[in-house]
C-alpha cells in the first residue's frame, strides 16, 4: 500500500541525509510527478526552518535558468516541512556513478 504525505503519494526513497529525506512521488489529483524533500525533524527549530525556506526561495528565484528544477510549493504537514519540486525523471549523480564501470 502506497504511503501518502500531505496529499502526495510516495513511490520511492531517493536520498536521506542527517537533515532531510527526499522521495519521488506524485500528486494523485492530476498524476503530476514530484520530488518531496522533507525535513526529518518533526518540530524543527526556527534556524532550521529559516534555512529550509531560504533554500526554497533561492531555488525558486533560479527556476528560469535552464537545468534548474521548478519549485511547486513549500508546505507544512503535522509539524513537518515539505518542499515540493519538479520531477524531471533524473537520477542522482551517486547512482549514475554506481551504474558506470570504469
Amino acid at each position: 500500500m502506497p504511503i501518502t504525505i500531505s496529499g502526495y503519494t510516495i513511490a520511492k526513497l531517493l536520498y536521506e541525509s542527517t537533515n532531510s529525506i527526499v522521495y519521488r512521488g506524485y500528486r494523485p489529483e492530476d498524476n503530476r510527478p514530484v520530488i518531496l524533500k522533507i525535513l526529518k525533524q518533526a518540530y524543527p527549530p526556527p534556524e532550521t526552518i529559516a534555512w529550509f525556506q531560504q533554500e526554497y526561495e533561492i531555488t525558486q528565484s533560479l527556476k528560469q535558468l535552464t537545468g534548474v528544477v521548478d519549485t511547486y510549493s513549500l508546505e507544512t504537514n503535522q509539524h513537518s516541512w515539505i518542499m515540493v519540486l519538479e520531477d524531471f525523471g533524473g537520477e542522482s549523480l551517486e547512482r549514475s556513478i554506481e551504474k558506470r564501470s570504469f
